[in-house]
């Protein structure tokens, strides 16, 4: 009786280990702020309520008995004003500025430095790198507006003290409502730049020019702020990103008017997904 002994054949293969994402996303972290030009721009972002702060405690407190004054007027005898007038006037150039810049290093930057290709032998998923890629961009939009939020109520504690903390609607805030109210602030603005970042990672995906990137959602945000000074392209308005970032200032009333920030965070949950969608298609479909 023979017996036959079917072969065994030995293959050899390398594991493909999986790297664990806690650990890409504190390298990220560690990537985006170790950049000079990162934290050069964060430190400009934190010193610049200050500035205003000083600025105005040698403003005069503007024409008497004005219903609705400006919020830098208010800013200069109310804690509250100065951080969230801060984020509304650095969110027009400089906040867009920060997370376009870490969006076209995110990618562009990456690939133009021959970086990119590191990740994908880690090895990385494309969907995984994105995944980081993004939330690096929100990283710093959070630490962007945080640092202003922060330094500007900071500053304006020291300027008029804990009994300063005025509304617009003529009604002072307990210190507890009052960095409530920043913090919802900075929250917002936050959402806001991340929408903006995922713009910018969907044009990184695409280009390996950073610099691109950055002049192009700068230009998107500067064209989209002057098309909203025509009455005439009313019909356009709803499809820009920066249509509702005036209604920051409706945290400085009493009671708060939640409809166009609500609606402002709905417009920037469609850019994010639109942003981040075509980012996703552009790094699958990419042969780098």
């Amino acid at each position: 009786m023979t017996t036959t002994t079917a072969p065994i054949s030995v293959e050899w293969r390398l594991p493909r280990a999986r790297v664990a994402l806690p650990r890409l996303l504190l390298a990220e972290l560690r990537w985006v702020f170790r950049r000079p030009r990162t934290l050069v721009v964060l430190g400009l972002l934190a010193v610049i309520p200050v500035i205003i702060g000083i600025a105005l405690s040698f403003a005069d407190g503007g024409p008497a008995g004005d219903p609705n004054p400006p919020v830098f007027v208010t800013a200069a005898s109310s804690a509250l004003a100065l951080p969230i007038g801060a984020l509304t006037v650095l969110l027009s150039l400089l906040l867009p500025l920060t997370v376009a810049n870490a969006g076209g290093d995110a990618i562009a930057g990456e690939q133009a430095n021959g970086t990119l290709r590191g990740w994908l032998l880690a090895p990385v998923s494309r969907g995984r790198l994105l995944l980081v890629k993004a939330f690096g961009v929100a990283a710093v939009a959070l630490v962007a507006a945080s640092l202003v939020a922060t330094t500007g109520i900071l500053t304006g504690l020291v300027s008029n003290g804990t009994d300063g903390l005025f509304t617009l609607s003529g009604t002072t805030l307990p210190l507890l409502d009052a960095l409530g109210r920043v913090a919802i602030a900075a929250g917002w603005v936050t959402v806001q730049l991340w929408a903006l970042g995922a713009v910018a990672l969907a044009i990184s995906a695409s280009t390996e020019h950073p610099m691109l990137v950055l002049a192009t959602v700068l230009g998107g945000v500067i064209v989209s702020q002057v098309l909203l000074l025509f009455p005439a392209l009313d019909w356009l308005h709803p499809f820009l990103l920066p249509a509702s970032w005036d209604a920051l200032i409706n945290l400085m009333r009493d009671p708060i008017w939640w409809d166009a920030l609500g609606e402002g965070i709905l417009r920037a949950a469609c850019y994010l997904v639109i942003g981040l969608s075509l980012a996703y298609a552009r790094v699958l479909t990419s042969d780098g």
